[in-house]
């Protein structure tokens, strides 16, 4: 098969693959879809630009998005704008229970509610699918371009080219967001045609030198302009084009080596011109078609990338990450690379991440040894490196023009993941997928590490494996893992036997069954354990009202859940209003004993209904607001320290057990607490220990904050130190439920202090600097 045709089907079946998560993916379940599409919706009813405001709650249906500059909008607006999408509110109808960005095995994944009975090929689904349609042809061009980089950058090795764009195609997390509503889809093949024109000037540059005529010249950096422009009039992600358009200028403005002494200078003076005159080139039409943008920005923000009202409404860190945080996060930031579906909340099976990682490294691996053979090549090229500044600079120039398309990817790929790196310090954005910008550099540069350095017949082979792995994989995606976990029934247990119980709850729903999974052969649990649920229901009438299932972990002495589960029947797919009469629902919850639970301690488990928005609930029949179907005891656990726990606190110590009396306090009492202690390296700060008993508001009814006698810069590493926080409950304290917090903290030379954060087993450094240990009962 020639080349051609090897690039033609992997387009189709790249084409193929997409129109499948279109329409597979249910709609606004594709990462902030359901953000993105309201403003293409808002422009096409032929409205203004909404002006972005600061607060979240009152930001509009698409959230952060309307700071995202709105090329793409516009298009999607301009192929819907004659589609009536009167129903996008009723379609939009989102979940409150969801679990964004949390995978579960339980379900509630769902951004929003389907209604079976909808017509997909109406109104606002679809306006939704043509734009998702729409934004797959956009996918298929980046796959073109990032073969025509590959072929750029290895202009005699095929199997290089063609080996990215399969990658490129058959990533799985890539065809996902083509298949639906995001800017990156337009913003994503913008910066890979921007890409290839700087590497194409270069190297036609070289080429044909200086027999081109200045007016063909013009029209080249023009272009590249109007690229740019479109470019970051989508994305602003995409800013880092400029800075390597005018290096593309200046490597693209070289005369013949060899000159030397005054005459080397005169040629940089020359050349630094010419690339500042053609930059401007570039610099004209970018400003003339996203410069009104950025004014915007200012008039409206007072910043010229609007990122303050947009960080406003997106949120951010409690602190600045620190780059050993990230490195942590790395996990999470691959998942979505490759492919983590939905919300970030659908998975792939774990072994495929640990392939494909594993490939990367390889890639990374390899490219070092490609990257070490080019310079060896330049080496032996050039001769002697030069024993001046002169000869240094005219080498290095020789080794970036000749090579130009490999440094010009590889500079845009570190540029855009530095500056995911700087904006995932400030956000919780350690997310893969916005690499993608420049996801045509990244995927050249994988498969000339992992194959490049080959011989041609065994790259050929490796290229081959790795992209039919990968088209299996994206293949099965749709049906694999998107589809089922829409499904209901997928969360099911196998050996779900329901225990027959009858409970009416007003008129409205029947309790009619339910099932419990024991995490040991007898009745108790520890903390930190799974309870598992089952649940049977059945509508009794026709609902307007929503009506929300909650199961509540209950400690009998507290009163009050120590853990719950919230969500719609159907795993958060049925709410009550799509029930029919007489319709039956199973459903499985999963709740987890709260590692830092006293014990011992008798467990119930009360299930019931309620409404989210109103906060009322159904009344179960001769009952209360709930029924109890299963009981746990929460024995102690053996060992000469009480309450056994592993809360590590910054690296320094970590929290191994604790006692607290009474649980249950008047005010004016007092409430002790012992805390165990275990320093897990020689420190050299004495750290303050602080407790609080807080309200609502952030009122603390009882607060202390102590030094420990001797300082904990004397404590031993391994050694276990008790210190006592005695918590003296104020006069006026109300009735209530409250939390127990505690942390540690080193005071800093400004008179402010420093807490340390919490650390998960896995070594991730959270934002959490305080834990919330237990519950007091103020009577």
């Amino acid at each position: 098969m020639t080349e051609k045709r090897f690039l033609t089907l992997i387009l189709t079946l790249f084409v193929a693959l997409g129109v499948s998560y279109a329409i597979v993916t249910p709609v606004f379940e594709a990462s902030d879809e359901l953000w993105h599409y309201p403003m293409i919706r808002h422009l096409a009813d032929g409205n203004p630009l909404p002006v972005q405001v600061f607060d979240p709650a009152q930001a509009g249906p698409w959230k952060q998005e309307a700071s995202q500059p709105p090329l793409y909008y516009y298009l999607g607006a301009a192929l819907t704008f004659g589609i009536d999408t009167a129903d996008m509110e009723q379609i939009r109808w989102l979940n409150p229970h969801v679990d964004n960005g949390l995978i579960t095995t339980d379900g509630n994944i769902n951004l929003a509610i389907h209604d079976p009975d909808a017509d997909p090929w109406r109104g606002t689904l679809l306006a939704v699918r043509v734009v998702r349609l729409f934004s797959v042809l956009l996918g298929a061009a980046t796959v073109y371009l990032t073969y025509r980089i590959g072929k750029e950058v290895m202009p005699d090795r095929p199997e290089i080219a063609l080996g990215a764009a399969a990658v490129n195609a058959f990533t799985p997390m890539f065809l996902f967001i083509s298949g639906a509503v995001n800017n990156d889809n337009l913003a994503i093949p913008l910066a890979s045609l921007a890409l290839f024109l700087m590497i194409r000037i270069v190297n036609r540059q070289r080429a044909v030198f200086f027999t081109a005529s200045r007016s063909s010249s013009i029209i080249h950096f023009a272009l590249l302009g109007v690229v740019i422009g479109l470019a970051v009039l989508t994305k602003e992600g995409t800013i880092g084009l400029l800075p390597l358009a005018w290096g593309t200028a200046f490597i693209a403005g070289g005369e013949q080596r060899g000159a030397s002494g005054k005459q080397f200078w005169q040629q940089m003076g020359r050349r630094l011109l010419r690339s500042l005159l053609n930059f401007a080139i570039v610099l004209l039409p970018v400003l003339l078609i996203a410069g009104w943008w950025y004014w915007r920005n200012i008039v409206l923000y007072g910043d010229w990338l609007g990122w303050s009202a947009f960080i406003a409404v997106l949120g951010e860190r409690a602190q600045p990450a620190s780059l050993a945080q990230l490195w942590d996060e790395r996990w999470g930031f691959m998942l979505s690379y490759w492919g983590l579906f939905g919300g970030v909340n659908v998975p792939m099976w774990t072994w495929i991440y640990h392939v494909l990682n594993g490939v990367l490294v390889v890639g990374a691996v390899g490219f070092a040894v490609y990257l070490y053979r080019e310079i060896r090549d330049w080496r032996l090229e050039i001769g002697r490196l030069g024993d001046n500044l002169q000869s240094l600079i005219s080498n290095f120039l020789y080794f970036v023009e000749t090579r130009f398309a490999l440094v010009v990817s590889l500079l845009f790929a570190g540029a855009v993941v530095y500056g995911l790196i700087q904006w995932a310090t400030t956000t919780w954005s350690s997310q893969g997928r916005l690499v993608f910008t420049a996801v045509s550099a990244l995927n050249v540069l994988l498969v000339v590490g992992v194959a490049g350095w080959l011989p041609p017949r065994a790259a050929r082979r490796v290229t081959t494996v790795l992209g039919v792995f990968l088209f299996i994989i994206a293949a099965a995606a749709p049906w694999v893992w998107i589809r089922p976990a829409y499904q209901p029934e997928t969360y099911l247990w196998p050996d779900l036997d329901i225990k027959p119980m009858t409970a009416a709850f007003g008129d409205q729903m029947r309790l009619i069954g339910y099932d419990v999974k024991r995490p040991h052969a007898d009745a108790s649990l520890q903390p930190g354990d799974p309870v598992d649920v089952a649940v049977a229901w059945e509508a009794l009438q026709p609902m307007t009202e929503e009506w929300s299932v909650f199961v509540h972990l209950v400690d009998p002495v507290l009163g009050v859940p120590i853990a719950q589960r919230d969500m719609y029947p159907g795993q958060g797919l049925r709410p009550t209003s799509l029930l029919t009469p007489g319709e039956r629902v199973v459903d499985v919850y999963r709740l987890f004993v709260p590692e830092t639970a006293v014990t011992p301690a008798d467990l119930i488990v009360n299930v019931g209904l309620y409404n989210f928005r109103t906060g009322k609930r159904l009344k179960a029949e001769g009952v209360d607001e709930s029924v109890t179907i299963a009981a746990y005891e929460l024995p102690a656990i053996p060992g000469e320290i009480p309450n056994p726990v592993s809360i590590n606190f910054g690296n320094e110590m970590s929290l191994v057990g604790y006692e607290v009396s009474p649980r249950r306090a008047l005010p004016g009492e007092s409430v002790a607490l012992n805390l165990y202690w275990r320093a897990e390296r020689p420190l050299t700060t004495d750290y303050t220990f602080f407790a609080q008993i807080i309200g609502e508001d952030t009122t603390r009814w009882a607060a202390n904050d102590l030094e420990p006698p001797g300082g904990t810069a004397s404590w031993q590493p391994g050694a276990v130190q008790m210190v006592s926080v005695p918590l003296a409950l104020a006069e006026d304290t109300p009735p209530h439920v409250y939390p127990l917090i505690l942390g540690v903290y080193t005071r800093t030379e400004d008179g402010g202090f420093q807490r340390l954060q919490l650390v998960t087993e896995d070594g991730r450094i959270t934002q959490d600097d305080f834990l919330p240990l237990t519950q007091i009962r103020v009577d």
